[in-house]
């Protein structure tokens, strides 16, 4: 019979943490807030060739959906939800992202130094 890892690790009272969930707590995190249709900031520093993450806030009355495309990527935020999501490293460059749902208010950019 296999017995689960979750199992023995809780009947023996040992946590479950892996190298990349323990590496990911240092991770540089941004914020950018959904609200009246935009984002706030629109312009988001990020360091060069480092993976990130990325805290979204909504405040609209509605969902929003953020969105890049060069990395590809899609969060969807349902109204008064905070949600994130992991970015590869990017190279130094600036990268636009949107809302689909305020297409044409919601936007951008990360600019990755």
């Amino acid at each position: 019979m296999k017995i689960p890892a979750s199992l023995i690790a809780s009947v023996l009272g040992l946590p479950l943490v892996t190298a990349p969930a323990v590496a990911r707590a240092d991770m540089p995190t941004f914020e950018v807030v959904a609200e009246n249709g935009r984002f706030t900031p629109e312009t988001i520093e990020v360091p060069a060739n480092t993976r990130f993450r990325l805290q979204l806030t909504n405040r609209n009355i509605g969902p929003e959906e953020f969105e890049t495309s060069t990395p590809f990527k899609e969060l969807v935020v349902g109204p008064g939800v905070t949600r994130s999501t992991i970015f590869p490293p990017l190279k130094p460059g600036t990268y636009p992202f949107f809302g689909e749902f305020h297409p044409d208010t919601a936007k951008g950019r990360f600019v990755a130094k």
